[in-house]
């Protein structure tokens, strides 16, 4: 199989490229370069591998992009609410508008599979503070981020659940963890570098909850859907992470001093956050045997090592985020 992977030279993206091939897969990166490819020099001449740089919301870019393309595993995006924000009319081109494009000229094209990388964020703020949230939960995005993430997967799931294409939805998890295209703009990699380069934290709203999960097993999920059967996959849409990485703020950091020694915290208090949401991942771990092999303590060494090496020089620099 032959698979797509658009915003290859991403966070999550490079990550996924390796493991495609590492079994057997063969894979074309698809990526705008915004950030630079550097994340592919490794994999360059590996030779299950070719890359091809342009836009989603190029139409001569994505029809070159799906010559000889068995299935798409569709990442790319103007990533995260911040930059959504920010961006406005650039994530409504590229994340939706781009995005029904490729479904569209996947489905002409006869590709087999189309994985969506989608959101817990979703979900919003729970009804219930004392519940845990389903993919059968309501969904109440609060951002342009989730409204096109939410929109997308209705078009994929329920508009055109009809087509030949097999389609499938992954809300992943608040992600973290080294990536080759390391982001230091996420929750968990980022109170680890400012505790380690700073020694201190600031937390606003300490009781807010979120999943997380470790890059390489978002990752690793887009390989199980497009291993598993057809018929479990098909039009359906499954969270990534497990129930038990759910952490509220004050927990993260807690886990953060363990690892980094002589951290000052200081808590600031907030009442109300929009995006407060616990996830239940039985079903992702029930219907196709995923579970995670590595969980934020271990994400916070990853990055705390990193940090101590000296190798990243700039930490706090641009390109180690997303706006």
């Amino acid at each position: 199989m032959k698979v797509l992977v658009t915003g290859g030279a991403g966070y999550i993206g490079s990550v996924l490229v390796r493991q495609l091939l590492s079994k057997g897969f063969a894979v074309r990166a698809f990526d705008s370069l915004n950030f630079g490819g550097e994340a592919l020099y490794e994999v360059m001449l590996h030779p299950g591998f070719e890359f091809m740089k342009g836009d989603v919301r190029n139409a001569d870019d994505v029809t070159k992009a799906l010559e000889g393309i068995d299935a798409i595993a569709h990442l790319a995006a103007i990533v995260g609410d911040p930059a959504c924000k920010k961006f406005s009319e650039e994530a409504n081109e590229t994340n939706w508008d781009g995005s029904v494009a490729l479904f569209e000229a996947a489905e002409k094209a006869g590709i087999k599979r189309f994985v969506f990388a989608s959101t817990c964020s979703n979900y919003g703020k729970m009804s219930d503070p004392n519940s845990f949230v389903v993919e059968t939960s309501e969904l109440n995005p609060v951002s342009l981020y989730a409204e096109l993430k939410v929109k997308f997967e209705k078009h994929i799931l329920e508009q055109r659940k009809d087509t030949k294409m097999c389609s499938t939805a992954l809300r992943f998890s608040t992600v973290y963890g080294f990536s080759p295209r390391i982001r230091f703009d996420l929750t968990v990699n980022e109170f680890t570098r400012n505790a380690t380069i700073n020694g201190e934290q600031e937390i606003w709203g300490k009781q807010f909850w979120r999943p997380y999960c470790h890059v390489d097993d978002l990752a690793r999920s887009v390989v199980l859907v497009l291993e598993s059967p057809e018929e479990k996959v098909r039009a359906n849409v499954f969270n990534v992470g497990s129930t038990e990485e759910n952490y509220n703020k004050g927990m993260l950091i807690e886990e953060v001093c363990k690892v980094v020694p002589n951290v000052k915290v200081h808590y600031v208090d907030m009442n109300e956050d929009p995006r407060d949401y616990r996830v239940n991942f039985a079903k992702i771990e029930n219907e196709l045997g995923f579970t995670i092999t590595k969980k934020v303590p271990e994400g916070i060494k990853e990055i705390y090592s990193l940090l101590k090496t000296g190798i990243i020089t700039d930490p706090f620099g641009q390109k180690f985020r997303n706006i």
